[in-house]
């Protein structure tokens, strides 16, 4: 799918929307993330990936496949799969609802189109996506395997194990993006656990590597195509998206306090406000 800037810009500000409204109509959830993540996400399912509604398939045959790793940023995750045709755009109403298909990290068992298994439990979105793209290799699939990883994430070991793992297999039909917020559910990351300089670190396991300004969408557009046109060359490659956590809404920007914080109805509404309506309405 492929759909101008302007038009994207339109769509991810109805995401941040979608997902204010979300997580204050649920009363808990992850608005901070979500926010940063929203151009990202709508650039991904309106621009880059080859995917669609109708022929997305569980297993993934035949077209790209994305992987949520940090899958505490559900509301970002469902609103882009609403406003793309997955799923009705009404179901935004029962996040994190006691019965609802669209609980707090996408889960499998409720057979929500887009979702191929169930993540959040940090560290192991990679690994996944590393077995999707041998498998599409496997069985001579000529598409792509995404995953969105966060920089807190990257504290975890698992990360490294499949880091080095897909670059002793030449995993090159594999793009992973980092949210490289900086924030993380206790503080920022570089006082939590240091990572340093992710670029250097990814550079040194062997992978094709690039910087995108994650809350530009020419930028994101930009960079998510020269990714696409380095995959197949014997390695994979990653995507440093610096994002703002909570960006758009200026009293939740650069704080990890809206990591998992849900926002009352005053605060909702004065982030709204913030917030351009589009054509496309709210839920």
């Amino acid at each position: 799918m492929t759909t101008t800037v302007t038009t994207l810009q339109t769509i991810a500000a109805q995401v941040r929307r979608d997902i204010i409204r979300m997580v204050n109509l649920s009363g808990s959830g992850h608005p901070g993330g979500s926010l940063g993540n929203a151009d990202v996400l709508t650039a991904l399912y309106f621009h880059a990936l080859q995917q669609s509604p109708a022929t997305w398939r569980l297993d993934g045959r035949g077209h790209d496949m994305f992987f949520l790793s940090i899958g505490h940023v559900s509301p970002v995750f469902y609103s882009v799969l609403a406003r793309a045709g997955y799923i009705d755009v009404k179901a935004l109403n029962t996040f994190r609802r006691y019965g609802s298909p669209l609980q707090g990290h996408p889960s499998s068992e409720w057979k929500v189109p887009g979702v191929h298994v169930a993540t959040g439990s940090l560290g192991q979105g990679l690994s996944v996506a590393c077995g999707a793209a041998l498998a599409k290799k496997m069985n001579h699939d000529p598409h792509l395997v995404y995953a969105l990883l966060g920089d807190g994430e990257a504290e975890e070991g698992q990360i490294w194990e499949a880091t080095m793992f897909a670059a002793a297999r030449k995993i090159d039909n594999l793009i992973a993006v980092v949210d490289w917020n900086g924030q993380q559910i206790d503080g920022p990351v570089s006082k939590v656990l240091n990572t340093g300089d992710l670029r250097e670190k990814w550079q040194a396991f062997g992978w094709e590597t690039f910087v995108m300004q994650g809350n530009d969408m020419p930028d994101a557009v930009r960079i998510l195509g020269l990714a696409k046109a380095a995959s197949g060359n014997g390695r994979p490659v990653i995507i440093l998206s610096k994002t703002e956590m909570g960006f758009g809404v200026d009293f939740m920007q650069g704080t990890h306090e809206w990591h998992g914080k849900a926002l009352n109805n005053e605060q909702a509404a004065k982030a709204l406000a913030q917030l351009p309506e589009t054509a496309l309405g709210d839920f």
